[in-house]
């Protein structure tokens, strides 16, 4: 059964594939996780069995058999193959299902040993506080952010927790008392007690399944935004997202910024003769590799890309983001960039060349639009004399 079917619900099957796979993903780190505390709750086990003073009684040649090495060894083995499977896979339905039934069984098999460990009645290990490891087990179901595995395990819990009473009571039913200190001084057994243990199992699965079911949708939630996010990082620069994400109410409304900037105007020579010789797919890839070449100086001379615009582009060096040598730097880009042209060939086999025009002045920053459409852009005369020097270089050569 895949992850998909388990969901349950239509929110879930009607997410875009790729937000569907960053659950899975969160899904799959979790089972890891799950995996290595549940071997930090068996290393526990362990140390505290051998600082048991009748742990070295047990070694003597003439003491019975003691089963609890044997409780411990096969769970620490099924839990390192279930980790190890979880780095190379995600765990099908059949086997998380199969290990919450392992993980509960062989807990509940350790409890069930105390009373041959300590040749005491069956009644014995109903007392034992080991009983709220299985608490333990229940939450970390919860790690995976599914309900179902929180309800499946309490159910288990409660289940295997009842044959266990059973199986005392079968084993001594003139245990039985209704008398709650005899209960609490003697091997006897109070069947309201191992009721409350029940009732407390089921409604702590409950709560902590309700609790899961809220915080899934809060997640699901949080993965759609991020995925949303990173999608829009592809229209628009980091530098503007932030400021998309610190802005409080309305961004039509948002503050606009004043300061000393460069602005850095870009065009291609002989764009329309270019465009009339490639068809559209193969002047789509030029320009394309043409934006992706002038794109990486840019970004590592701290300038921000604000607009594409056919073969042209608009760079900013100091507005949004903050640059204290921004008339060097937007130089410097414009240097590598005639350079990286003057020494590429586009794999549809043209050379390109580029016109720049570079103007540092004051610049106001800010959102403009419509309230239902809205750009990052930059305003001022400075700007407009970048771009009237990149037009003055057609003519002046």
């Amino acid at each position: 059964m895949s992850p998909h079917r388990l969901s349950g619900n239509k929110e879930y099957r009607t997410l875009p594939a790729k937000i569907r796979t960053a659950i899975k993903r969160q899904q799959d780190g979790s089972e890891r996780l799950i995996g290595w505390i549940q071997l930090a709750i068996l290393t526990i086990f362990a140390a505290l069995y051998i600082a048991d003073p009748n742990y070295f009684n047990n070694l003597t040649a003439d003491a019975p058999p003691d089963p609890v090495p044997a409780f411990l060894g096969v769970h620490f083995a099924f839990t390192c193959l279930r980790l190890w499977w979880s780095y190379k896979t995600s765990l099908p339905f059949w086997f998380l299902l199969l290990s919450i039934i392992v993980d509960m069984a062989l807990l509940l098999g350790l409890i069930w040993t105390f009373h041959i460990e300590y040749a005491q009645p069956p009644s014995f290990y109903l007392k034992a506080p080991t009983l709220l490891y299985i608490f333990i087990f229940i939450a970390l179901r919860g790690l995976r952010f599914e309900p179902l595995y929180v309800l499946l395990s309490g159910a288990v819990a409660s289940l295997g927790w009842l044959v266990m009473v059973a199986f005392a009571i079968v084993g001594d039913n003139s245990a039985i008392t209704r008398d709650y200190v005899t209960y609490l001084t003697s091997n006897s057994i109070l069947i309201g007690g191992e009721i409350d243990k029940i009732i407390s199992i089921t409604m702590v699965t409950a709560v902590l399944a309700v609790a899961i079911a809220r915080a899934r949708r809060l997640l699901i939630q949080s993965i759609v935004e991020s995925t949303t996010a990173e999608s829009l990082s592809h229209f628009v620069p980091g530098e503007i997202a932030d400021r998309i994400a610190a802005s409080e109410g309305e961004l039509i409304n948002a503050k606009t910024e004043t300061r000393e900037a460069t602005i850095l105007f870009s065009d291609l020579v002989s764009f329309t003769s270019m465009s009339e010789r490639l068809s559209p797919d193969e002047l789509l890839t030029t320009v394309n590799e043409y934006f992706a070449l002038v794109s990486e100086p840019i970004k590592r001379h701290n300038g921000v890309i604000i607009l594409f615009q056919g073969d042209a582009l608009m760079a900013s060096f100091n507005l949004p983001a903050a640059d204290s040598q921004h008339a060097n730097n937007a130089v410097a880009t414009a240097i590598e960039i005639q350079k990286r042209l003057a020494n590429h060939q586009f794999s549809t086999g043209v050379k390109l060349q580029v016109r720049i025009g570079i103007n540092t002045g004051t610049v106001v920053g800010g959102f403009a639009g419509s309230p239902g459409r809205l750009n990052y852009t930059l305003y001022g005369d400075d700007v407009n004399i970048a771009a009237r020097l990149e037009q003055l270089n057609k003519p002046r050569g």
